[in-house]
């Protein structure tokens, strides 16, 4: 009987710790409501379809047909607000520019459990939406992601040709990585319950993880890379982007000193290097 007591505890405990781990790893749907005004050029409330057919949801910004486009895409969590800084800083080096919220965030459609897949999806849809536009007569196009936004870039990248730089900011090489990390700073053992959690993880979204991982990916794509990590990123550590840089030495690794996971755009000199890197020469 008391064996019987002492399994039931530990099934007990086991199925709250794997429930409140699974609600951690839900991304928090956060609606916006201010359009930026004051960045130079007028921001256009624009809709495009994901592979669902439902609406994404959109900021455009156009500057010149003739010049090239960037995709912008937020982190975990995040929305089309967390681009302002970078719709008000590059606009004026004339790029046209797109910031859309991914399934599951923002003003987007809900699509069930949100994954990196997902998001490397929607900004293939992004970038269908311009490539259709006929008045865009430049066709290049970059992107500039944010963590799981930038890992889904380079995703992205190594499924389309048509991207042609990528600039990513605390992206992470593996998303097992980084979630093993998450957990195991909670105090979580790996067994049984976070080996359990990624079990689960794999049967609720079918999605095998180390195909989609950057570090097997990278080597796939044909743009050019600009990888920017922060030296102090609690989030994803910078080995992260220490071993992308090991498998790809054609990419550029910027590490910024004393900088974490959300603050690498206010280093001294960050917008001209991000714009530098892009440049507006990219032909269409």
């Amino acid at each position: 009987m008391l064996f019987f007591y002492i399994f039931l505890i530990l099934f007990i405990l086991s199925t709250i710790i794997f429930y409140l781990i699974y609600r951690g790893f839900k991304n928090p749907v956060n609606p916006h409501n201010r359009i930026p005004t004051n960045i130079g050029l007028r921001v256009d409330e624009v809709k495009f379809p994901s592979v669902k057919g439902q609406d994404i949801y959109a900021w455009k910004v156009e500057s010149n047909p003739d010049f090239p486009t960037v995709i912008l895409v937020h982190g975990w969590g995040r929305n089309v607000e967390r681009m302002t800084p970078y719709l008000r800083k590059l606009c004026c080096r004339g790029f046209n520019m797109l910031a859309f919220d991914a399934r599951g965030h923002g003003n987007s459609h809900n699509d069930g459990p949100m994954t990196m897949l997902k998001f490397a999806e929607d900004i293939g849809s992004a970038t269908e939406y311009i490539l259709s536009n006929k008045n865009q007569k430049n066709k290049a196009i970059s992107l500039i992601g944010l963590s799981i936004g930038g890992a889904s870039s380079i995703l992205a990248a190594s499924r389309d040709s048509r991207i042609q730089k990528v600039v990513t900011v605390g992206a992470f090489a593996h998303p097992l990585a980084v979630m093993t990390k998450q957990l195991k700073d909670r105090h979580i053992p790996y067994y049984p319950f976070i080996w359990l959690f990624f079990k689960f993880v794999k049967w609720r979204t079918h999605i095998n993880f180390d195909e989609i991982a950057p570090e097997n990916n990278i080597l796939k794509a044909q743009a050019d890379f600009l990888l920017i990590h922060g030296e102090n990123d609690a989030i994803v550590p910078l080995e992260q982007g220490l071993k992308l840089k090991k498998i790809q030495p054609k990419v550029e690794l910027w590490v910024i000193p004393k900088r974490g996971h959300s603050n690498c755009h206010l280093e001294k000199g960050f917008w001209d290097k991000v714009g530098d890197f892009l440049g507006s020469e990219n032909k269409g």
